[in-house]
C-alpha cells in the first residue's frame, strides 16, 4: 500500500508546512487549496488518507467530506480553528475519522495520522483467516479488504465506523458500553459527557439499514450499551 496523503487547506503556508513535515515522515503528499480541487485529485490519484480543513471558501471541508464519502472510503482527519464540541460532532457526522484543532502540534498531528493508517490498513493482521469474513443476514464484513456489503451493495464506512462494527460483529451477543467502545477504537480517555460513540453508532445504522429494509443489526441495550445479536 502507498502512503499517499492529500492535504486540503486554503492557506498555502499550512499546506507547505504539512508537506514538509509529512514528507520527512516518509509520506507522499498531494496538495489542494479547496474542496473542488481535492475531488479532482481523488479522481486521478490513489490517495490513502486526507487531511481536510473545515473553514475554506467555496466548498468547505464539511461539504467536501460529505462528497468524498459518497465515492471513497478513505480515512479523513479534519482541521479547524474552532474547538467547540458541536464542530467536532458535525465533522464526525459528515464522515471524518478524527479531528485536530488549529493551531496544531506537528508531533500530535503525525501521531494521529499514523494511528489512522494503522487502524485502517494494518490492524489485526495476525487474525485468523476464518475471522476475516463475517456474515450477518445479508451483510458481509470483509476484514482483509476493509469492506462491508449488504446484498452486494458496498456500504461506505469510515475507518472508525468499520472498527466499531467489526468489534460488535466479532463479539456477537456481548453488550459493549460506550466507554468500552471509545477506549477500544479511539484508545483515549473517556469522559462521561462524550457522545462521540452515539454519533458514530447512528451513522453506522443509517448507512447499513437503508440497504436492509429497516431491519436492525445493531441493538441498543438501554442504560448499558450496544450489541449485535447472536
Amino acid at each position: 500500500m502507498n502512503n499517499n496523503i492529500l492535504v486540503v487547506d486554503d492557506e498555502k503556508e499550512i499546506r507547505d508546512l504539512l508537506e514538509i513535515n509529512l514528507r520527512n515522515e516518509g509520506y507522499n503528499v498531494f496538495k489542494a487549496s479547496c474542496g473542488e480541487e481535492a475531488l479532482e485529485i481523488l479522481d486521478r490519484e490513489e490517495i490513502n488518507l486526507i487531511v481536510l480543513d473545515i473553514m475554506m471558501p467555496g466548498m468547505d471541508g464539511l461539504e467536501a467530506c460529505t462528497r468524498i464519502r459518497e465515492k471513497y472510503n478513505i480515512p479523513i482527519l479534519m482541521l479547524s480553528a474552532k474547538a467547540e464540541d458541536m464542530d467536532k460532532i458535525q465533522g464526525i457526522m459528515t464522515g471524518a475519522d478524527d479531528y485536530v484543532c488549529k493551531p496544531f502540534n506537528n508531533l500530535e498531528l503525525t501521531v494521529r495520522i499514523r494511528a489512522l493508517f494503522r487502524r485502517t490498513y494494518f490492524l489485526n493482521t495476525k487474525m485468523q483467516v476464518s475471522d476475516d469474513i463475517i456474515r450477518i443476514e445479508s451483510m458481509v464484513i470483509d476484514k482483509r479488504k476493509h469492506k462491508v456489503t449488504v446484498d452486494g451493495n458496498e456500504v461506505a464506512l469510515t475507518a472508525r465506523e468499520f472498527e466499531i462494527l467489526y468489534t460488535l460483529a466479532t463479539n456477537r451477543g456481548r453488550v459493549f458500553s460506550a466507554e468500552e467502545i471509545f477506549k477500544k477504537v479511539w484508545k483515549e480517555k473517556y469522559y462521561q459527557s462524550n457522545n462521540t460513540v452515539m454519533v458514530h453508532m447512528s451513522r453506522i445504522r443509517e448507512k447499513i439499514e437503508q440497504h436492509m429494509e429497516g431491519n436492525k443489526v445493531i441493538h441498543t441495550v438501554w442504560g448499558v450499551g450496544y450489541k449485535i445479536e447472536k
